[in-house]
């Protein structure tokens, strides 16, 4: 089977909760050597898919927490695997949090897994933020960077909201802000007034380290 076809197989046995073959396929990418980050990567499309059809009505509560359970014991497997680099020094704070109005966090959590293995501080807001949250955080953290996740459109507003209101605290030139969500796009970005978005966690991470080397 090409690699393709495994990853392929990976995405949909996760999108599609079956958690036996999810296991078993990823003891099989450990045991070949995959990086545990690229593992990750696939882990956040296939749940990008479930929110999906969370929200187009064929995914119901009760799937997305199954698929939370599924990401929690996929996460303790592969955290003892992720490779950190051998200095002790961290690259600087992220703040983290799904936007007011959104309380989907599976693909916020990836992500912040990634960083941490990545040596960043990340201060996680949890879910449903309301914008008054970040700034506080802001004033109290002082990150570099901010990550805003979504994956209802319906929420688009509240993260507009949120980067006005860090415009108006009079801290938005202090930071970079990333957004993110399975159905954020370049017109999105545009929209909510972020520096960047990404859909894929690998990318964010690249990004995140240009940015704090000041590029």
């Amino acid at each position: 089977m090409k690699l393709s076809e495994i990853q392929d197989e990976y995405i949909n046995a996760l999108a599609d909760l079956d958690e036996t073959k999810v296991f078993e396929l990823t003891e099989k990418k450990l045991n070949a050597g995959e990086d545990p980050l690229e593992i990750l990567n696939d882990v956040k499309k296939a749940m990008d898919i479930v929110g999906k059809r969370f929200e187009d009505g064929w995914y119901f509560v009760a799937d997305l927490m199954m698929a939370g359970e599924i990401l929690n014991k996929l996460t303790d497997m592969l955290k003892p695997k992720l490779k950190k680099s051998n200095t002790s020094k961290l690259l600087g704070k992220v703040v983290i949090g799904t936007v007011k109005g959104d309380i989907h966090d599976i693909g916020k959590d990836i992500v912040i897994t990634m960083f941490e293995a990545n040596d960043f501080e990340v201060i996680d807001l949890g879910v449903d933020v309301h914008p008054d949250k970040f700034v506080e955080a802001i004033q109290k953290h002082q990150p570099k960077i901010v990550g805003m996740s979504a994956l209802l459109t319906s929420a688009f507003g509240s993260m507009r909201e949120t980067v006005k209101t860090i415009e108006e605290a009079g801290l938005r030139n202090q930071i970079k802000i990333i957004i993110g969500g399975g159905t954020i796009d370049e017109d999105t970005k545009e929209y909510v007034g972020a520096d960047a978005y990404c859909r894929d966690p690998v990318a964010a991470i690249n990004l995140a380290k240009k940015w704090m080397e000041g590029e």
